[in-house]
C-alpha cells in the first residue's frame, strides 16, 4: 500500500496574494477568494491521497479491515481547529473528488466510505459520507452538505478533526465492506486518488483553486 503525495489549501488566509510553498511537504499555499466585504468565501483541501489498496491491506488494516487510515501529516496540518468560526464550515458543504485509477475487470458497484474521526466526539462519536457506487474508472464528484451525511452531529465541530478513515465497500449497504466478499477479487488491488474539498457556509467549491488537478472529465454514469 502506497500514498503519494499531498495538498493543501489552508482555510485562515483571506487574501488574494500571490501563491506562496507551503510547510506541508509537496503542497502549495493558495490563496481563498473573497465574495464581498462581509461573507469571505473559503475552502481548504482536508487531504489529497493517492493509495494502492490491496486484500492484503484490507485484511491486515488495524484497527479495523477494509480501512484505509488518512491521519498525521497526510490530513491538512493548516486545517482550523474550530470549524464553526470565523469560518463556518460546519455548515457548509463537502466536494468529493474520486479518481478510480485502477479496478479490476467486472464492474462491480463498488463505494468508499469517507469518515470524520474528531478531537471531540459526542453520541456516537464520529460522522461518515461516501462517494456514489462505481464500476468503472473514470472521475466521479459530488458536494454534499455538512449537515446531510450519517452522524455528522455526532462530531463536535468546534473541536476540530483529527483523522479521516475510508472505507472500501460493495453496493450492498453500511455493512458491506469489500474484504469479506467471497469474490473480493473484484475488489482488489484496485488504485484510487481522493480528494475531499471543505467549502463554508454560502460559497461554492471553486476547483481553480485546488492544486494540481487535471482539467475537469466527470463520469455522470457513477451508478
Amino acid at each position: 500500500m502506497s500514498t503519494e503525495a499531498t495538498l493543501s489549501i489552508p482555510p485562515r488566509r483571506l487574501t488574494t496574494a500571490p501563491f506562496r510553498r507551503a510547510s506541508w511537504p509537496g503542497a502549495w499555499l493558495v490563496a481563498l477568494l473573497v465574495s464581498s466585504a462581509t461573507l469571505p468565501a473559503a475552502q481548504f483541501v482536508l487531504f489529497d491521497v493517492t493509495f494502492t489498496f490491496t486484500k492484503d491491506d484490507a485484511d491486515n488494516s488495524k484497527p479495523s479491515k477494509s480501512h484505509y487510515y488518512v491521519k498525521g501529516a497526510a490530513v491538512n496540518p493548516e486545517r482550523p481547529r474550530d470549524w464553526t468560526a470565523p469560518v463556518d464550515y460546519r455548515n457548509g458543504t463537502v466536494h468529493l473528488r474520486l479518481e478510480v485509477l485502477d479496478k479490476p475487470a467486472g464492474s462491480e458497484p463498488t463505494t468508499w466510505s469517507i469518515c470524520y474521526i474528531p478531537n471531540k466526539g459526542q453520541g456516537n462519536g464520529y460522522g461518515c459520507t461516501g462517494t456514489d457506487l462505481y464500476r468503472e474508472k473514470g472521475v466521479y464528484e459530488k458536494d454534499v452538505s455538512m449537515k446531510a451525511f450519517w452522524q455528522n452531529d455526532g462530531i463536535v465541530w468546534s473541536e476540530g478533526i483529527k483523522q479521516m478513515d475510508l472505507v472500501i465497500k460493495d453496493g450492498s449497504g453500511g455493512s458491506g465492506h469489500a474484504h469479506k466478499r467471497a469474490d473480493s477479487e473484484k475488489f482488489f488491488p484496485t488504485k484510487v486518488r481522493l480528494t475531499v474539498v471543505q467549502v463554508s457556509a454560502g460559497a461554492k467549491y471553486d476547483p481553480s483553486l485546488v492544486p494540481n488537478l487535471p482539467k475537469p472529465t466527470v463520469n455522470k454514469d457513477a451508478k
